[in-house]
């Protein structure tokens, strides 16, 4: 489990200095969670925020007003620093149907709950917070590690993002025990719109039957994949995994592997009670970085598609919460090809955020959204 050698054969992205900017100089937001975009034709992007609103506004630089168009704070939980309103992920016929679908914790017991929501019939450009319809709940141990991203994949279902259940360690190994949820990267399909809620197992499910495992999970030994994202035109499934106590990593999750937390942290031995690690069915990371220098935790980004920077067309971008450093990379379908630095921001990123366009964007805690210049 050794890291993939970068090729330097020839000028890439080492030779790249970004800067970020405001990306809506006019408008200010605290604890943005994520960012999204529907194909409803209103050039809107969404923004939840992690005590449980989402904020509409209008996809122009010089926008300055929003709308809420979702108050759910009755219903979230942040108590915990990485609990609350974590995730949101339109119907991929919005358009039609007006259901998106959040996630978020729950106290009381504490839980996980992803829900599905529609517009207000007679207000359509805002959602009717009664209108809740429960998919799924996942019980959680700890107030962290929560996971909390949803998104849906180039093949139409639903995928979610469930870290260990929290506390230093994964103390019950969940990550290593495909009989619960925890850990893992999630694939299901929601009830139809006119359902009343609760999901289906797709059959090709890579655990569906197989005994000791749930049907659901997708992929698992994960401890907290805050952010993953599909790459829209290769469609490759990028997670960036929160580490432990000396890195963070990016994985590159295919069907059924099992990417070896808590035996593996990035591509070294985990375990205080092993003197050495397995490494049969262990899929190691794409790449580590080192908790030093004022990193704290990775923050998973996009395959970058837009048109304002063709410098970076390919190039998949990551960050680090703490530090505010972005890096890029490639890779060909079997390594790192290119590999580098490209902006020491010192910003607190909490996710990264894609437009329709293939744009992205950076939310932070510190109360801007930016882009890359």
């Amino acid at each position: 489990m050794a890291p993939d050698e970068v090729s330097t054969s020839t000028p890439g992205l080492e030779h790249l200095r970004l800067n970020a900017e405001p990306a809506f100089p006019n408008l200010s937001f605290s604890r943005m969670t994520v960012m999204t975009q529907p194909e409803d034709g209103t050039n809107r992007l969404f923004l939840a925020l992690q005590p449980g609103r989402i904020m509409a506004f209008s996809n122009f630089e010089s926008a300055d007003s929003y709308q809420v168009f979702l108050d759910i704070r009755g219903l979230v939980s942040d108590r915990g620093n990485e609990e609350g309103l974590l995730g949101l992920v339109f119907d991929p016929d919005f358009a039609v149907t007006g259901a998106f679908y959040v996630y978020y914790t729950a106290s009381e017991p504490r839980r996980s709950v992803i829900s599905r929501f529609f517009v207000d019939r007679t207000t359509p450009d805002i959602a009717d917070p009664s209108s809740e319809q429960v998919i799924l709940e996942v019980p959680q141990p700890f107030p962290n590690h929560n996971g909390g991203n949803l998104l849906f994949g180039p093949d139409g279902y639903m995928y979610v993002s469930l870290g260990d259940g929290g506390a230093v360690g994964d103390p019950r190994g969940n990550g290593q025990n495909p009989s619960t949820l925890l850990g893992s990267i999630l694939r299901i399909q929601p009830g139809g719109a006119d359902a009343a809620g609760g999901y289906t197992i797709p059959e090709d499910n890579p655990f569906v039957g197989v005994e000791g495992f749930r049907d659901e999970i997708w992929a698992y030994g994960l401890r907290n994949p805050w952010r993953f994202s599909f790459d829209r035109e290769t469609g490759q499934l990028w997670v960036g995994d929160v580490g432990q106590n000396a890195f963070e990593e990016i994985n590159l999750v295919t069907r059924g592997l099992n990417y070896g937390w808590n035996i593996w942290e990035g591509f070294h031995c985990f375990s205080p009670f092993e003197t050495s690690c397995a490494t049969e069915n262990m899929e190691p990371p794409i790449v580590e970085y080192p908790l030093s220098g004022g990193n704290c935790a990775v923050v998973g980004g996009y395959g970058y598609r837009g048109s304002r920077l063709p410098a970076l067309q390919g190039a998949y971008l990551y960050g680090d919460f703490c530090s505010g450093r972005i890096w890029a990379l490639r890779h060909d379908g079997q390594r790192i090809t290119d590999s580098a630095l490209i902006l020491d921001s010192e910003l607190k990123i909490s996710s990264f955020a894609e437009d329709q366009a293939g744009e992205l964007y950076i939310l932070t805690f510190g109360g801007e959204i930016y882009r890359l210049q």
